[in-house]
């Protein structure tokens, strides 16, 4: 489970007298259960980001706190990314290796021993659908097939919290599919809790079952996609969400 409490995040732009404080994620508070998807959504500038890479651990807090699974990531960040599989938008793959050896490094920085690590790789490789890439050179995989094995190396230490940042950008139709099949097995089979960031709509629709709304640095509603739709007054999910994070009078594009 993750829990946000009160979260503040603070940037200084600019400087002399065009210097300015913006607060990137002001007051935010929801909770993410086990054996449940939750999106962030939001429009870019939301704050979704910021508030993951504090999640995860690359950002410190202003104010308020994080907590997984009742560790406070802030006062000790290890126990947490112990319990946590995160998958950034920066895929970071070492070119040079195989997908296979990608994954079997990560697990041995997280102390798993060398035949345990081959096979949680080979085992994730199975659930993710990409056995065949296992020992080809990331140097010339595409979007999808990167994530896949970035996906793979983020669950390798078997994480019972796991963190995706906007991970369907530039897959294709198949690639997309195949991760929302791989998530809710994750989810289903294996109880895990899940945060999704995203910005696409049908996404959110047919994957998530709790849905926290940011607009402005601030949580502006939660709940599923059906109550959402109800608080809104709109039957569409995707006015629901523009009426919710820009108000009525609608947002670029209304």
């Amino acid at each position: 489970m993750i829990r946000v409490e009160r979260l503040h995040k603070r940037f200084v732009q600019g400087r002399g007298r065009g210097r300015r404080i913006v607060e990137a994620v002001a007051g935010v508070t929801f909770a993410a259960d086990d054996g449940c998807i939750t999106a962030v959504l939001g429009p870019n500038g939301a704050g979704k980001t910021t508030l993951l890479r504090m999640t995860a651990a690359l950002l410190a807090p202003d104010d308020g706190r994080i907590e997984v699974d009742g560790i406070d990531v802030a006062a000790r960040p290890r126990a947490a990314l112990a319990r946590l599989g995160v998958l950034s938008d920066a895929r970071g793959l070492y070119p040079r290796l195989t997908a296979r050896e990608n994954i079997v490094y990560h697990a041995r920085l997280h102390g798993i021993a060398g035949d345990a690590a081959a096979a949680r790789a080979q085992m994730l490789a199975r659930t993710l659908d990409f056995e065949p890439l296992l020992d080809r050179r990331t140097a010339g995989f595409s979007q999808g097939e990167r994530m896949k094995t970035a996906l793979a190396r983020a669950l390798v230490h078997d994480p019972p919290n796991i963190v995706l940042d906007e991970p369907t950008n530039g897959l294709d139709v198949q690639s997309i599919r195949g991760l929302r099949l791989a998530l809710r097995r994750l989810r289903d089979e294996h109880g895990k809790c899940i945060v999704f960031c995203t910005h696409i709509m049908q996404e959110v629709q047919r994957l998530c079952d709790h849905v926290v709304v940011m607009a402005h640095g601030r949580a502006v509603a939660e709940g599923s996609v059906d109550e959402l739709c109800r608080a809104s007054g709109h039957d569409d999910f995707e006015q629901a969400f523009v009426s919710l994070a820009f108000g009525d009078g609608g947002g670029p594009g209304a």
